[in-house]
């Protein structure tokens, strides 16, 4: 199977710059992959869609504001991207332009905060130690910018712009620190909608993937096979298992909001067998054709061409009939990545 394959072409225009006005106004494209039909509605319909045969399963990750400003000694700008933390204060970052950094540079960013650079990585990145005192999460709330994703065009001096994206670039359930991405379908989500499926017995259970570079990034070779995903962390709680488990049991649908909330349970069921507590990580590449072995249905925003995130719903609901569906989502003008619409993949 051929990268190519999963390309398509994107009007620039519909790149969604800024969310919808409230969470839950988002359009929502509804398909049915059983009769290959599909239905324009909003994200508030979800409320009819669903109800006591459902267990929806969120990914609780935070997003980190993961994108740093600092100069070097000599004082030539330097931005440092917060990537993984590896062990006490040491983190793997994207340094920018990477070029005038060497080992045991140092990057000042605030009186507060700085970061030497210890060793050069592959893949272009860099080991680096920060030096701070307290908790890194609070310092990096004062200092760090939420890492918007390349194709949201921002300047940092707008408050207004930056304020906006500091509460929308985040779900509202957020609530374990690590992301450098949010998990884009569950941003939809409002406290009052929650409150409405639970209100018509829908549950509810949470996974923690933590969102990393990898998200964004193309898919460099032609042959699907030859890609290698990176690795992500995850965590499933006992709560969460044996709920999962017991919805399965009792016939119920699980409907996954989001990508990585996919490739949380599709990993663990490859990795044990079956949901179980658990802390790993998932490397899983899910593209055609693919067994799901847990999900039943998807809640996911419209994807990048050639992404490996085009690739799982094509897994799951037919590359043709996505394909079908993008044509229509451009013609009707929905937003398209992060801050754009969404689709509900029901069976």
């Amino acid at each position: 199977m051929k990268v190519s394959e999963f390309d398509y072409v994107l009007p620039e225009e519909l790149i969604a710059q800024t969310p919808a006005s409230k969470r839950e106004n988002s359009r929502m494209l509804v398909l049915d992959m059983s009769s290959k039909t599909y239905t324009d509605k909003h994200f508030f319909d979800i409320v009819d869609l669903l109800d006591e045969n459902y267990l929806i399963v969120l990914n609780n990750t935070k997003v980190i504001p993961a994108r740093l400003y600092g100069k070097k000694e000599t004082g030539a700008n330097i931005e440092v991207f917060l990537l993984k933390n590896t062990e006490g204060k040491k983190w793997e970052v994207l340094l920018k332009p990477a070029k005038r950094v060497k080992e045991n540079t140092v990057i000042k960013i605030s009186d507060e905060l700085s970061c030497i650079a210890l060793n050069p990585l592959e893949e272009g990145k860099w080991l680096v130690e920060l030096q701070y005192d307290g908790n890194i999460y609070e310092v990096l709330d004062r200092y760090g910018n939420i890492p918007l994703p390349p194709y949201i065009e921002r300047k940092m001096t707008s408050d207004e712009l930056k304020k906006l994206d500091y509460e929308r670039y985040q779900t509202v359930f957020a609530k374990k620190e690590g992301s450098v991405a949010a998990p884009t379908a569950g941003l939809h989500f409002s406290k009052d909608i929650l409150e409405k499926l639970k209100n018509k017995g829908v549950d509810i259970a949470y996974v923690t993937l933590n969102v990393g570079l990898g998200t964004f990034r193309p898919v460099k070779c032609e042959d699907v096979l030859d890609h290698k995903m990176d690795s992500e962390t995850f965590e499933i709680s006992k709560e969460t298992a044996d709920k999962i488990n017991k919805a399965k049991a009792d016939g119920k649908k699980i409907l996954a909001v989001g990508t990585t909330t996919v490739r949380t349970l599709e990993t663990a069921f490859k990795q044990f067998g079956c949901i179980k507590e658990c802390n790993s990580h998932s490397e899983l590449f899910i593209y055609p054709p693919y067994k799901f072995n847990v999900i039943d249905e998807l809640i996911t925003n419209f994807h990048l061409p050639k992404s490996t995130l085009l690739m799982l719903v094509s897994a799951l609901a037919g590359k043709d009939f996505i394909f079908e569906v993008y044509k229509h989502a451009i013609s009707k003008k929905y937003r398209f990545y992060s801050y754009g619409d969404c689709m509900y993949i029901r069976g």
